[in-house]
C-alpha cells in the first residue's frame, strides 16, 4: 500500500490534523482520516509507515462493532461517497477513514491498566500506588494486576506529556456522574476485550479510551484499543520481571535512542528497515485479532 503522509480532500474543510489523523468537517457529522504518520517521544516523524492508517482505523472499526452493547460509539452508518464523490480522491482514503458523529470530547484520558508497565510501572516503584490506587507491595515490572485499575490521566497540549491523575481529579474535570460513568465503561470494555484479545495470543496490558458526549449521551470515540493507543504483548513471550516486547513503534523508539536523537523537532528519517519492521509489527497485530 502506497503510504499516505498527510490527506487532501478538495471542497472539504480541515479542521485540523493531529500527529495521525486529520479530521474535516462535514457539517452535521466528522470525517476522520487515518493517515500513515508516526509519532515518537511526541514528535511527528517525517517519515510514514505505509498502510499503518489504514491497519488502526480498521482494528479500531472491529473493536467498535465488538463493543457496541456496552456503550454506543460515535460511528455514523454512512458510505465515504456521501462525503466525497469523486473516486479518484476517494481511492486512497477508502481503509483508513470513518464518518464520525461530532460528539465533545471529554477533558480526560481514560486509561485502564491490567499489567504494571510504563508511567504505572515508574509511580509504583516511587508510591506502591498508581493515580491514588494501592497496589500490592513486591509486584515486578509487567507482572498481571489482581484486577484492572482504572487511571486517568490529563490531555496535554500537543508536544506535552500526559499527566496521571485520581478518580478525584478527574471527578473535578468532568463532574462525578460522569466521571463514575466513564470508570464503568472503561473497565467493562477493557475486561471484555482483553478476554478476547488473550484467545488470539495477544495480552491487552493497558490502554487509553476517549469519550464524548452529544445530546447528553455519552460515546466511546477516536480509536479503541489499537497498538498506538494501548501495549499489545505476546501470550507466548510473556515473561513478567522485565520489560515486555510490543506490537508499536518500539522498533522506532529503540533506533531514535540508539543514533542519540535529543527528542526534539525536527525528528531524523527513519531508515527502511526500521520502517518495513515496523509495518509488519502493526500488520501481524490487526491479523492476530481480527482473523
Amino acid at each position: 500500500m502506497e503510504a499516505l503522509y498527510e490527506s487532501n480532500v478538495p471542497g472539504a474543510k480541515l479542521l485540523f490534523r493531529g500527529k495521525v489523523r486529520d479530521v474535516y468537517d462535514l457539517g452535521d457529522a466528522l470525517m476522520i482520516v487515518t493517515t500513515d504518520r508516526l509519532s515518537a517521544f511526541d514528535v511527528v516523524l517525517p517519515t510514514p509507515i505505509p498502510g499503518k492508517g489504514a491497519i488502526l482505523n480498521q482494528m479500531s472499526l472491529f473493536w467498535f462493532g465488538r463493543t457496541g452493547h456496552l456503550l454506543p460509539n460515535h460511528l455514523l452508518d454512512r458510505p465515504l461517497s456521501s462525503a466525497v464523490a469523486d473516486a479518484a480522491v476517494r481511492r486512497p482514503l477508502e481503509a483508513r477513514t470513518a464518518i464520525v458523529r461530532k460528539a465533545e470530547p471529554l477533558k480526560i484520558e481514560a486509561v485502564v491498566r491490567g499489567y504494571l508497565s510504563g508511567s504505572g510501572w515508574s509511580e509504583y516503584q516511587r508510591s506502591g500506588k498508581v493515580c491514588g490506587i494501592a497496589l500490592p507491595a513486591g509486584l515486578k515490572e509487567s507482572d498481571r494486576l489482581p484486577e484492572p485499575i482504572f487511571t486517568p490521566s490529563t490531555k496535554a497540549p500537543a508536544g506535552q506529556h500526559d499527566e496521571n491523575i485520581d478518580f478525584e481529579q478527574a471527578a473535578k474535570i468532568i463532574g462525578r456522574e460522569q466521571a463514575e460513568a466513564v470508570r464503568r465503561f472503561s473497565l467493562a470494555i477493557y475486561r471484555d476485550c482483553a478476554e478476547y484479545a488473550r484467545t488470539r495470543g495477544i495480552i491487552i496490558a493497558d490502554t487509553k479510551f476517549e469519550f464524548g458526549t452529544e445530546g447528553g449521551k455519552l460515546y466511546l470515540i477516536d480509536e479503541v484499543l489499537t497498538p498506538d493507543s494501548s501495549r499489545f504483548w505476546a501470550v507466548d513471550t510473556y515473561q513478567p520481571g522485565v520489560s515486555q516486547p510490543s506490537f508499536d513503534k518500539q522498533f522506532v523508539r529503540d533506533y531514535l535512542n540508539s543514533i542519540g536523537w535529543n527528542k526534539t523537532p525536527p525528528a531524523p528519517a527513519l531508515a527502511a528497515d526500521i520502517v518495513e519492521r515496523t509495518a509488519a509489527k502493526y500488520r501481524e497485530a490487526l491479523e492476530r485479532i481480527t482473523k
